[in-house]
């Protein structure tokens, strides 16, 4: 007495007892009926020969598989021989006995979130057989006309060719890296017969990841298991693996044999750009392990290399774009030359801080309070960008860093990000020429009716703790520490027209400009008076 264990492509089971003769296909009139589309009508026999049972394939388009070999003429079945017929699997059993429950299995495989499935990368989940494999320089060659001498060479060409057109015009001007991988699966679903498909890129930290996920049905619960061991194949031999996966089901491991999930037709293809290995796409059909053909394999390697151009260009634009958004960012910051520096990575501005030596610069102006309840809110507003304009191309001229404003006032800083022997006498030769600047500007301020306006400034010279600070949405690099606070305190101490440094800054400029020495002064948050010094100009013998 034997059996047939029968499981649907949906995963339902039936048990059928074998007769002498018995048909399996998708017509009605079979004896077992398989209700299964890529089941031939006619596809296969089974009969009792000599007290042992035979198949026997009918010539079948998808083949019929034993064991994951496929029939050629017959095949004499023995106890749990695994059968799979299109996306139908059947167990050969030679009593009713049930496998023996398996203990739970677990994989050490890693799940990622994709869209709309999972993607499931393990080594024990999915076993492969290689079929054929395309190395990337056969894939990219097309034959001079001359050596064409049979009509296939002269498809396939054109095929690569139509598929290059398809993928490129399905992609053009796309430049967003998620968006233009679901247009490249896109277009290859619409090429191939495929039933899911992954694309995999490596990540900063050299780790291959998959970026975007897609199966026909568009089920967001649906698995997508990969074999490692053809991807590793893929990535060692930088060659288009086409192959036969096997997943295996853990509910019958520790039986006599294990029962097939699933049998599928894969392609494994690596996305390379002028020798570099950006990732891999892989494309599987469920519908049986022969589905894809070595003309497909060669048609989705012209895919990926069309693909491999479009991601690497996505990849150069988003990073010219986040150049061009961090170079703006600390252009508003810092001097264009510094800023420059910074976007090219040769000086380092991270998250935290570090001890540095700077001269802190504070400035804001006199009246403004009062200023601003005679003018509507648009007249100042436009008064202060004409102002802050003058003031930050002066604190740029010398390489100082704008750390922010606030209201009327500005912070700046020499010293940090960049260090410069000389940041003491940089901070107050810029206030000097501020107010050059501003007695010039309030000439013609005057002349229009408009009051003059006066600033004072105070600067202060010590180690502050510089660098980026704030939440991971939203940082600002500044310095922090008593310097800071004693530099506004001294700004606020200074009058119309004057500047006010400390006793540290006064140490390091006395060379270079003419000072006057004020009474000790206290301030707010300072036990004892501080030794402030008032800057009067620069002297006539400086420094060259």
């Amino acid at each position: 007495m034997a059996f047939l264990k029968i499981i649907s492509p949906e995963g339902t089971e039936r048990t059928v007892e074998l007769i002498e003769h018995n048909t399996l296909g998708r017509h009605p009139d079979n004896t077992v009926q398989l209700l299964d589309r890529i089941v031939s009508k006619n596809h296969c026999h089974i009969d009792l020969t000599d007290g042992k049972y035979v198949l026997v394939d009918q010539g079948s388009l998808n083949g019929t598989y034993v064991n994951g070999e496929r029939v050629q003429g017959t095949r004499l079945l023995r106890q749990d021989d695994e059968i799979t017929l299109g996306s139908t699997k059947v167990v050969f059993l030679t009593g009713l006995a049930e496998p023996a429950k398996p203990a739970q299995s677990t994989f050490g495989s890693t799940v990622v979130a994709g869209v709309p499935g999972r993607v499931t990368m393990s080594p024990g989940m999915v076993e492969s057989h290689i079929r054929s494999k395309l190395s990337q320089q056969v894939s990219q060659n097309f034959l001079n006309e001359r050596l064409i001498h049979d009509e296939a060479s002269l498809r396939r060409d054109y095929e690569k060719l139509r598929v290059s057109f398809e993928l490129t015009r399905a992609i053009a001007g796309e430049l967003d890296v998620d968006k233009l991988l679901a247009k490249i699966l896109s277009t290859a679903f619409e090429l191939l017969a495929a039933d899911r498909g992954v694309v995999l890129l490596f990540d900063d930290q050299h780790q291959l990841q998959p970026r975007c996920v897609r199966t026909k049905r568009g089920s967001a619960t649906e698995e997508v298991a990969l074999s490692t061991t053809i991807i590793n194949e893929v990535l060692r031999d930088r060659a288009a693996v086409l192959s036969s996966d096997a997943l295996m089901d853990s509910r019958f491991k520790g039986a006599h044999s294990i029962i097939m999930q699933g049998i599928r037709s894969s392609m494994a293809v690596p996305l390379i750009y002028s020798d570099e290995l950006l990732g891999v796409m892989v494309l599987d059909s469920q519908v049986a392990a022969n589905a894809f053909t070595e003309k497909d394999l060669q048609l989705t390697s012209a895919l990926a290399n069309q693909a491999a151009v479009a991601i690497q260009n996505s990849m150069f634009a988003r990073k010219i774009e986040k150049e061009a958004l961090t170079r703006e960012r600390f252009q508003r910051l810092l001097s264009p030359a510094i800023a420059e520096l910074v976007v090219s990575g040769e000086v380092a501005v991270e998250k935290g801080g570090q001890a540095r030596e700077t001269s802190v610069f504070f400035s804001d102006i006199r009246g403004f309070t009062a200023m601003s309840e005679t003018r509507t809110a648009q007249q100042i507003v436009d008064m202060l960008n004409e102002y802050f304009e003058q003031m930050v191309e002066i604190i740029f001229k010398y390489e100082g860093t704008l750390d922010k404003f606030v209201g009327d006032e500005i912070m700046a800083l020499f010293g940090a990000p960049v260090s410069h022997p000389d940041d003491a006498y940089r901070a107050v030769k810029v206030a000097v020429e501020q107010l050059q600047a501003l007695e010039e500007w309030n000439r013609v301020r005057v002349v229009e009716g408009e009051p003059a306006i006066h600033i004072g400034i105070g600067i202060n010279t010590g180690s502050v703790v510089a660098g980026y600070l704030g939440s991971s949405k939203a940082l600002e690099y500044t310095v922090i520490g008593d310097v800071v606070n004693t530099a506004s305190r001294l700004c606020s101490v200074a009058g119309a027209g004057e500047i006010i440094i400390s006793r540290s800054t006064f140490e390091m400029v006395k060379d270079y400009f003419d000072t006057h020495e004020l009474s000790p002064t206290q301030v707010k948050g300072k036990a004892q008076a501080l030794q402030v010094y008032k800057v009067l100009g620069e002297k006539r013998t400086r420094r060259l």
